[in-house]
């Protein structure tokens, strides 16, 4: 009983912290689960990239989907991610799809729009994983939303309702420094001070002008979690979009290749890793 799935890191339009409802999108970037299934009942699980790592939120993963369409199995999980994590890029939202989607083919459990498990459903066992692992505030549908749909979605993270999703193709550049920043410390409380931009942030996004969504998002949510503007203001003349991602503290650039270069050489200046990508509209898959 063996299952293999990829699914997609993600940038932020829109932090749900402020009003319940979020916006992401997509990225090329990629974390990979393997899930071996067996009659243990328990499950272990390992991050290749941190081995003393937390793997609670894998763990859960599988035994949500095995509390849902198995038969009391435990296993073992294994994820290895391009996806850095604790960098506001979504590496959990990643992993938890990966491991679901993996899960649910090692128990023979089709996923698709005409199939047993649709890929909104399963998207939405990785964010009761999420919860139950303590890992996230919001429930993060909106992250875990467009890493497991591809393009941009739009959710209310409240429901766990996808209200919009779009297909997007940017050229992304990524700026991420050396320090971490885990989403269940952010200041909830100074990111609800911002919900009128928040609001404003939806309406942009609903109207489908996300690069000004994004921007007026990355000010709000920089100013209240205590992260530089700067990055974003040197952006903003070469950017169709700039904004901090989830709780930070990487800060994320979309556009065409050449205004990004012109990005690329202000924030090659900083300390950290600057790095590019694109966006993807394919979304999570099963490999095996």
């Amino acid at each position: 009983m063996y299952g293999e799935a990829v699914a997609l890191g993600a940038g932020t339009v829109l932090n749900a912290l402020a009003t319940g409802v979020g916006s992401a999108f997509a990225l090329d970037a990629e974390t990979r689960a393997r899930v071996e299934l067996d009659d243990t009942g328990t499950v272990s699980g390992d991050i290749v990239e941190a081995p003393d790592g937390d793997t609670r939120l894998i763990r859960r993963c599988v035994e949500r989907v095995v509390e849902r369409f198995g038969d009391g199995q435990g296993g073992h999980v294994r994820t290895e991610s391009d996806v850095p994590m604790a960098a506001g890029l979504k590496s959990s939202s990643a992993a938890a799809n990966a491991t679901v989607l993996a899960t649910l083919s090692a128990l023979d459990v089709s996923v698709g729009d005409d199939a047993a498990v649709t890929r909104e459903d399963a998207c939405r066992l990785g964010v009761q994983a999420a919860r139950d692992a303590g890992v996230t505030i919001t429930g993060a549908f909106d992250d875990a939303s467009a890493s497991m749909l591809g393009g941009v979605t739009v959710t209310d993270n409240t429901a766990d309702d996808l209200l919009a999703r779009d297909a997007v193709d940017w050229d992304v550049l990524v700026w991420t420094p050396a320090a971490q920043a885990f989403s269940a410390d952010a200041d909830v409380e100074r990111c609800e001070r911002v919900a009128p931009m928040a609001r404003l942030v939806e309406d942009l996004a609903l109207d489908g002008r996300y690069g000004e969504a994004m921007t007026v998002n990355g000010l709000a949510f920089a100013a209240a979690l205590g992260f530089p503007t700067d990055p974003a203001v040197e952006a903003m003349p070469h950017a169709t979009g700039v904004s901090l991602s989830g709780t930070g503290p990487s800060v994320v650039a979309v556009g065409d290749r050449t205004g990004l270069e012109r990005v690329r050489n202000d924030w090659n200046q900083r300390e950290g890793t600057t790095w590019e990508t694109t966006t993807r509209t394919d979304g999570a898959q099963v490999i095996e």
